[in-house]
């Protein structure tokens, strides 16, 4: 790829919704970035400082109609839509030669048809599916570097994998039965008006939902797949949290009878990510809570063993908008285009 400028030229479709928001807050701040066009087909007109009051002095621009030559002069569009919009607007997007970061679930998996069972509907670019790669830096950085079309994971997935993935690297633990128990905050069902999202509906209460087939799981499969280099048998449940933001996840796995001891395996761990900067693998016996990445660009995991049995417990907790989706969404753009990884993302999570 050529050379990056000094400023990068962004374009963000879908800029009303709760990560479209966070791609912005942490966009303004970047030191390598100006975004210069902002979408949204029913907001037309509308300053995006009269709908986010906080970035007033930080961004004066207005939302536009979806424009492929305007966001093709773009060096770099992100997609934070739905599913199924990116999916028909980026064929004519690579063909003009922008590079796109897309945060919805339309690239995620790499099999058209397994895609359209679980979002109902054709996928319109199935030759794309290979082509995308799939954005998790402690993964994939390599061919984060020169893609054209990185497709950003969700929200659980991320927590779920960045806990599993040096077990599974390592062989440690069995690849079937594995279960992540998951919970998120409201800001995960999107901006839209949901009776169910309501705060009495949802304030006081805890919930499990999608307990029979969630869209976050084959993309979680085909990962975890990915990683252990065999297929794997994974039960994912998720639940709803009283809270605005934030995801924790209580990952299982059964411990294979040669796996080393729990001080060796957090030993490891720490090995692991060490060189990671937003995998923060706390000392033993910790439990993160959400309130330790609120805001930021942060994975924080702990490894626990009871009673030294044959359960292997990690605890993973993400900002689901911040390493979830826009901060994750920034870092790939960093890697992408060369520039330091933590560009944009130094920021500490907000306490209290």
């Amino acid at each position: 790829m050529s050379q990056a400028p000094d400023k990068l030229r962004v374009g963000i479709v879908g800029g009303t919704g709760y990560t479209g928001a966070e791609l912005l807050r942490f966009l303004v701040g970047h030191p390598h970035a100006e975004v210069v066009a902002i979408t949204s087909r029913s907001e037309e007109g509308v300053a995006v400082s009269d709908m986010y009051p906080n970035l007033r002095g930080h961004l004066e621009l207005h939302f536009t109609t979806p424009d492929v030559d305007r966001l093709a002069a773009c060096d770099v569009v992100f997609f934070a839509t739905p599913h199924n919009v990116a999916m028909r607007m980026m064929p004519a997007l690579l063909a003009a030669g922008a590079r796109v970061i897309d945060l919805s679930a339309d690239f995620r998996l790499r099999d058209a048809d397994i895609w359209s069972q679980w979002y109902g509907e054709p996928h319109v670019a199935p030759e794309l599916l290979r082509e995308a790669v799939y954005g998790l830096p402690e993964m994939n950085r390599d061919a984060i570097r020169d893609a054209r079309l990185v497709a950003c994971p969700g929200c659980y997935p991320t927590a779920i994998q960045l806990g599993y993935l040096p077990l599974l690297e390592s062989g440690w633990v069995e690849t079937s039965g594995l279960i992540a128990s998951c919970a998120s905050g409201v800001s995960g069902a999107g901006r839209q008006a949901k009776v169910p999202m309501l705060l009495a509906e949802a304030s006081g209460s805890f919930k499990a939902y999608g307990a029979s087939g969630h869209r976050h799981l084959p993309e979680i499969r085909q990962s975890l797949g990915d990683i252990a280099g065999t297929d794997v048998g994974v039960t994912f449940v998720p639940h709803l949290l009283p809270m605005v933001r934030g995801i924790h996840a209580t990952l299982y796995s059964t411990v294979k009878a040669d796996a080393p001891a729990l001080d060796a395996m957090q030993a490891a761990l720490e090995k692991r990510y060490e060189a990671e900067p937003f995998v923060d693998v706390m000392p033993a016996g910790s439990h993160p809570e959400t309130r330790f990445v609120k805001g930021a660009n942060m994975c924080r995991i702990a490894l626990h063993r009871p009673e030294d049995g044959d359960t292997l417990i990690v605890l993973s907790v993400i900002d689901n908008l911040a390493k979830g989706a826009a901060g994750q969404a920034i870092q790939n753009m960093n890697i992408m285009f060369g520039f330091s990884e933590t560009a944009g993302l130094e920021a500490a999570a907000l306490l209290p």
